[in-house]
């Protein structure tokens, strides 16, 4: 659950949000996301006034307020329908979180010459 909205994940990969939506209209009541009608979603997360997903190709998507840069796009713009974070092109992401400005992704994958910075 995030500030002042939520997300849903069902077994079969579906996404659901409702609550307040800053910069759009409010949803009062759970509503599916069509955006990932054709993927599946395997992790949601739900952020002060931003949304993650992780969908099963390890790809992540963010939508909602970009200020500070938390959408991870390379701007500060808020996107009001979910876009893929191409800066994770060719990883697999495994975890994410977020707070009120930030959010954290958990990358995998070889290690070859420290690429994982561990």
């Amino acid at each position: 659950m995030g500030g002042n909205h939520s997300l849903a994940l069902t077994a079969d990969g579906g996404v659901w949000s409702w609550g307040y939506g800053d910069v759009t209209q409010h949803q009062l009541v759970p509503t599916k996301m069509e955006a990932f009608a054709s993927q599946r979603v395997v992790a949601v997360l739900a952020g002060a006034a931003h949304s993650l997903v992780i969908t099963a190709d390890g790809a992540v998507w963010s939508w909602g307020g970009g200020g500070d840069g938390k959408l991870g796009h390379g701007d500060e713009q808020t996107q009001l329908l979910p876009k893929k974070v191409e800066g994770f092109a060719g990883e697999r992401v495994a975890a994410v979180s977020a707070g009120e400005y930030h959010s954290i992704a958990i990358a995998w994958g070889g290690g070859d010459d420290g690429c994982l910075g561990h």
